[in-house]
Parts: structure tokens; C-alpha cells; sequence
């Protein structure tokens, strides 16, 4: 289905509850509320929560591989490669972690069914999405495409691992010891080898 303006409407809608409330205070009712209309009219263009879900985090997605590509331009290493793509997904997320949270936890907590085709259409996006986030990066790592593919693939699941237990720590404040910039540091020291390897 393609989105009218009223679409639209409702995603900006919902990015704002988001951002404002969490992901509690994203719900049809206080969508229909904002938007000035019945919750059958949002239903109509987002007939269930992952729909909508969806909607909202397939760009962020895109937003997501685009500051991860346009890190990456630069590298001339392993090392400035991996720095420079766990500091651009760092920065990603750390500076909206509701926009975390929706894009990385909450789809665990949503079931569909596996032949819903709604979800395949969905799945299909996101697998195309992240193919390219991990492409971006294993072609500055190691030269079996296999190795830099996992190499990739670990190096993003570590930097949203900080991420999630700088979100854990903010969502029950319990303030932490170093700044955010330190970690990530620290997590790109430990991630680079210590003798850059040339690209090309």
C-alpha cells in the first residue's frame, strides 16, 4: 500500500510519541488522537503495531547504512576502518536511544507468523538493508569474503552491544563511570588490530 500524506502524518505522529514518551507511549489511540482522526483511519494505513513498526524503522535502517558508508569513504586500513564505522554507529544510535530501542529490541517482541506475507515483504528489506551494512565494512577487512563478512558482523553487534548497555544504564539510572566517547574508545582499541593492514 502506498502512504498518502495522511501516512505520513501518522509516522511523524508516532516518531514523536517516541521520542517524546518511549515506545510505551506509541500506541493506535493516542496516534488517532494527534492525528485528529478515528483509530479505524490509522488502522487503515497500519493495521497492526509491526506494520507501523516496520514503517518507522526501515529508514532508520537505510539512515543507519548510510552513516556507516559515508564513514567508511575515507578508510585507508583495518584499523581507520573499524574506528571509523563503530564511531558512525555509535554516534547513530547514542544520539536517539528510543530510535535504538524500536529498531533493535522492541521487533524481538513482536511475533508474526513466519508466512505472513507482510512479513516476508519486511524481512526481504531488512535483509537487503543490513547485506549492505555488512558489505560496507567487510570490504575493508579481511580478504576471505567469509571471515570479513563474520568480522563485519561481530564488529556492529559489538558496538550495539554498547549501545543497548548505555540505554540499559540511562532507562534504570544508574550513571555510568566514563563517557560515551570513552567507551567507544575503548571498544574500538580492543576491536583494531594493532598493526593497520593496507586496503587494496
Amino acid at each position: 500500500m502506498t502512504r498518502s500524506g495522511t501516512g505520513d502524518q501518522i509516522l511523524e505522529i508516532a516518531r514523536d510519541l517516541l521520542a517524546g514518551g518511549g515506545l510505551g507511549a506509541v500506541s493506535f489511540d493516542a496516534i488517532a488522537a494527534q492525528l485528529g482522526r478515528s483509530k479505524q483511519a490509522v488502522l487503515y494505513w497500519y493495521p497492526t503495531k509491526p506494520d507501523l513498526l516496520a514503517a518507522l524503522f526501515l529508514p532508520w535502517l537505510e539512515e543507519e547504512v548510510t552513516q556507516a558508508e559515508d564513514a567508511l569513504k575515507a578508510a585507508e586500513d583495518t584499523t581507520t576502518a573499524i574506528a571509523r564505522f563503530v564511531r558512525a554507529i555509535a554516534a547513530f544510535h547514542l544520539s536517539d536511544l528510543p530510535r535504538f530501542r524500536a529498531m533493535y529490541l522492541l521487533p524481538q517482541t513482536l511475533t508474526r507468523s513466519a508466512e505472513d506475507p507482510r512479513n516476508k515483504e519486511v524481512l526481504e528489506k531488512v535483509h537487503a538493508i543490513t547485506d549492505r551494512l555488512y558489505g560496507a565494512l567487510a570490504a575493508h577487512l579481511d580478504p576471505d569474503p567469509v571471515s570479513a563478512r563474520q568480522e563485519a558482523f561481530a564488529v556492529h553487534s559489538a558496538v550495539l552491544g554498547l549501545v543497548l548497555m548505555t540505554g540499559l544504564a540511562e532507562g534504570v539510572r544508574d550513571p555510568l563511570k566514563h563517557g560515551h566517547d570513552d567507551l567507544v574508545d575503548a571498544l574500538i582499541a580492543r576491536l583494531t588490530p594493532k598493526d593497520p593492514v593496507p586496503l587494496g
